[in-house]
């Protein structure tokens, strides 16, 4: 980026030229035009003052009670954006630096003021200009400040290439984004009507070609994930030997994510695949693609973009939904490497943004240990049909797969909220039939995290049938939750009549899972049938023996799930699957209790078909010795050949597909937040945060990312997305 332009000596300053001064007269309460040349000079200075927190603080309030008077934020917004056009037409070091000086500025009093703002509509942050404010002839006094400067920060984002001279203005330009946009937090869980969020609204009403442009933009910059000037820290905000700056002295009290780049570039731990851009960038993405804006149906707001109304959904009579242009964008997303023509004719809504989706894939499967990655992979196969249909042709699915599966085997130290979505995940993979085909094409050599026994050369299918019953198993003893449970059912169901050659171990685990399930069934009903006979009238035990009832009856559609995925594999997969069949006759003592159910006994006798079948091709074996392992898998293969399915009750195939629920922005709101104040730096006072509460206990489930963050009890388990069949 150059060399940091020199400081002036103490003797050559002129008072009102330094640092303190023009601080000062910022934050001040004499208001300074526009068109002074007073904004030239505080952008263009190195800010290398050593004030304390306490100061700095100060300093916020103080411009807090005055901003309403001068109206410098919004000058300085108004400067900021014309710096950025600067930037755009020419890459002269100066420029950068101006507008990276004004980004570091405005960061820490734009954040300031929407932390401890207590107006609905945020009314301190005072986007306007006085009328007796004098402007420019060529300002376009039709355009919202907002609107202007939001303009200008995404026009450099997607238009100025990331280079070593302007990386760290790309990263500080999201920052600030996220920083603009943190409004969303003082807003309660579901966006009503009356919640005014400035920046992203502005956002929001870009034009559709620009928002193609970041939505790329933001997602190369997510694959290609771009290191670290080597020079970064040429840049005159900071200051010579070491010292901290005026802005780099903040800390947590006004604008920690300021601090972010400074950090990296200083006292990097030289991790090779960390890229604080790349993480920035998904952090933007993930708020940009789902927020959702709402207003009242006399309250339409004009769209900018095209000046017509907006396509809504309605959410009760008078609310609706306006359609998201950045979600659209990613929803239409296309692979670069192959352009297919709509042969139906469809007309795509929204820009279309081409991406290499081969490098998009590849990143994923890097980086999905991390749940920003999680989230981003769910939102392009739910919503992007294409993405979909290019992961289900991969012929390396084990490099999303295994990530995957590998984070649910150590589901212990995981949020709730990135299992419940690597499961619905798998369950939108698993409503592809050659999806369900082709992972038990793909062997395995080995196994390394799985520590219970050795798997060599297991199918990638066997693997996630094992993983998919371990994770029912921990979440019967550890968790108790039927959303988690119902999707790992909902997925093992969708792949059972395609199972193909699944492992001796996989099939053992599948009966010891029916086991399980019945052992708990049993007891429970046992339990509810003794509180019936002693409470003879007691209101309490009715109320208990009526939980226990509830509960049976959740427990008997799992055992029937499991019944009806066994009874999917003899029917349709049996000659392929011999280990199957020897793990049922292994067990089968343990199906003897629900012959005669009313709600299994069809299911059960298709079972004993099986076993009758084989058991009487054993019986006419003549055997010297003893049978082994070996001996009765042997006739089971043989015997294999011959089965004709005679006696069967065909039954319909279970089908589920995961259905989002009907207001998604309740749960993904909230969550994209969590992870970015988690995971960007951005530190927000707990007690203004209205998003999400803050102040319940962390449990063991909240996993390491929860313990590493200073407020780690924003990790929150929320309810899942809902699961439809």
């Amino acid at each position: 980026m150059g060399a940091a332009p020199s400081t002036p000596r103490k003797s050559e300053q002129r008072p009102q030229d330094t640092a303190e001064y023009l601080i000062g007269t910022f934050v001040g309460e004499k208001s300074v035009p526009l068109s002074s040349d007073f904004w030239n000079k505080l952008l263009e200075i190195p800010l290398n003052l050593q004030w304390p927190n306490h100061r700095v603080h100060r300093a916020c309030e103080a411009f807090a009670q005055n901003n309403y008077t001068t109206r410098h934020l919004a000058k300085f917004l108004i400067h900021l954006s014309w710096s950025l056009e600067e930037c755009i037409l020419s890459s002269v070091s100066t420029a950068y630096t101006r507008a990276l000086n004004a980004l570091y500025i405005s960061s820490v009093f734009l954040k300031y003021l929407i932390e401890n703002s207590k107006s609905q509509n945020f009314e301190e942050l005072y986007l306007s200009l006085d009328e007796s404010e004098a402007i420019p002839n060529d300002f376009p006094t039709e355009q919202k400040i907002e609107y202007l400067v939001m303009h200008g920060v995404l026009s450099f984002l997607s238009t100025v290439d990331i280079s070593p001279q302007s990386y760290l203005l790309h990263h500080e330009l999201l920052n600030f984004m996220l920083v603009a946009m943190s409004t969303q937090l003082l807003s309660g869980p579901s966006p009503g009507p009356k919640d005014v969020h400035p920046f992203i609204d502005a956002v929001m009403s870009q034009e559709s070609s620009l928002v193609g442009l970041v939505i790329q933009r933001l997602l190369l910059n997510y694959i290609t994930r771009p290191r670290v000037p080597v020079n970064g820290s040429t840049y005159s905000v900071f200051s010579g030997g070491g010292q901290a700056g005026v802005l780099q002295r903040v800390g947590s009290a006004a604008a920690n994510l300021v601090l972010l780049p400074f950090n990296y570039l200083v006292s990097s731990s030289g991790e090779g695949s960390r890229s604080p851009l790349a993480d920035s960038s998904i952090h933007l993405l993930l708020v940009l693609i789902h927020y959702h804006k709402c207003a009242m149906g006399d309250e339409l707001m004009t769209d900018i973009r095209d000046n017509s109304a907006p396509t809504s959904e309605p959410l009760s009579t008078s609310t609706y939904f306006f359609d998201n242009p950045y979600c659209k964008a990613l929803e239409n997303a296309r692979d670069i490497e192959f352009d297919r023509v709509d042969i139906e004719g469809n007309a795509h809504n929204g820009p279309l943004v081409r991406l290499p989706f081969a490098s998009l894939f590849d990143t994923l499967g890097m980086c999905l240990a991390d749940e920003t990655a999680v989230l981003l992979l769910y939102s392009l196969v739910h919503g992007n049909s294409d993405f979909l249909e290019y992961v289900l042709v991969r012929t390396d699915l084990d490099t999303l797969l295994m990530p995957i599966l590998e984070t649910l085997y150590n589901a212990s130290k995981r949020t709730s909220n990135q299992i419940y979505m690597l499961l619905i995940i798998l369950l939108i993979l698993s409503q592809d039939s050659s999806f369900n085909a082709s992972i038990h094409k793909l062997i395995l050599p080995s196994v390394p995290w799985y520590q219970e026994r050795l798997l060599n050369h297991t199918s990638l299918g066997s693997l996630m049938v094992i993983i998919l019953i371990r994770t029912v198993k921990y979440n019967l003893s550890k968790l108790r939750d039927v959303y988690l449970h119902t999707n790992c059912l909902a997925t093992l169901a969708n792949m059972a009549p395609h199972v193909h050659r699944l492992s001796a171990y996989a099939s053992q685990r599948l009966v010891s899972l029916f086991y399980m399930l019945s052992r708990k069934y049993t007891k429970l009903d046992e339990l509810r049938n003794d509180k019936l006979q002693m409470s003879k009238g007691n209101l309490m035990s009715d109320l208990i023996a009526e939980d226990m009832s509830t509960e049976l009856q959740i427990y008997t559609d799992f055992l029937r799930i499991v019944l009806e995925i066994i009874n999917a594999i003899l029917t349709y997969a049996l000659p392929r699957n011999p280990e199957v069949v020897y793990a049922i006759m292994h067990r089968q003592e343990v199906f003897q209790p629900f012959k005669n159910h009313p709600r299994f006994n069809e299911l059960v006798e298709n079972i004993y078909t099986v076993l009758d079948f084989f058991n009487s091709r054993m019986d006419a074996q003549r055997m010297d010795g003893e049978w082994s392992v070996e001996k009765v898998l042997q006739v089971i293969i043989i015997n294999c050949r011959s089965w004709r399915g005679e006696g069967m009750k065909m039954f319909t195939q279970l089908r589920f597909t995961y259905e989002q629920e009907s207001h998604p922005e309740e749960f993904f709101i909230p969550y994209v937040w969590q992870l970015v104040l988690s995971g960007s730096g951005l530190s927000f006072s707990p007690s203004s945060i209205n998003l999400f509460p803050v102040d319940l206990p962390v449990d063991d489930y909240a996993g390491e990312e929860a313990n590493n963050h200073e407020n780690g009890d924003l990790i929150l388990p929320l309810s899942s997305p809902q699961l439809g069949v």
